[in-house]
């Protein structure tokens, strides 16, 4: 796999790796393990996105982070107020300097807005009961998360259909024997 991304051509000087797919599939653990073998700083959705705004938040992450990035600066961005826990304020704001290689991680962040712009694109899939297992493992202290995560699973669901998602991912990866 970093072969294949070190091959690619950067778009416009740099390479934007995308690791998307349904929430509980294994992205985060990829992303990790990706950034380490390249050097490449992580950009979280998570930062963005929240529980009820599953894909509205795209126009401040492309104003904020992609073009900039694009223009070989900084991204500098307001995230996500997790204190919450449905997400629903701004905190904030980081600063993600300008690199070679930068790797986003999260649910939509290769979205069809991002063709053309991205160096390569991972699409992580695992079936939605170990998806929905493993997203009530990880956020035990929460009383509405099965709630929550259900609705949330239906809008990606419904998401990814529309948008052709999967069918544009460089590579797929199917975690399901990762627990």
């Amino acid at each position: 796999m970093v072969q294949r991304i070190a091959a690619r051509e950067p778009v416009n000087g740099i390479r934007i790796v995308g690791v998307d797919g349904p929430s509980g599939s294994g992205k985060s653990h990829l992303a990790g393990e990706l950034a380490a073998a390249l050097g490449a700083p992580i950009i979280e959705i998570d930062d963005f996105v929240s529980w009820g705004d599953f894909a509205g938040w795209w126009p401040r992450f492309d104003a904020q982070v992609l073009t900039p990035l694009l223009r070989g600066e900084d991204a500098v961005f307001q995230a996500r107020d997790w204190t919450d826990w449905h997400g629903d304020r701004l905190g904030g704001w980081k600063t993600q300097p300008w690199a070679p290689t930068v790797i986003f991680e999260g649910v939509t962040c290769t979205r069809r807005e991002t063709v053309g712009r991205l160096a390569y694109a991972i699409w992580v899939e695992a079936p939605a009961p170990m998806r929905l297992a493993r997203g009530m493992r990880r956020d035990t202290d929460f009383d509405d998360k099965e709630q929550l995560w259900r609705k949330w699973m239906v809008e990606e669901e419904a998401f990814f259909a529309a948008d052709g998602t999967r069918e544009r991912a460089d590579l797929i990866v199917d975690t399901t024997g990762h627990g």
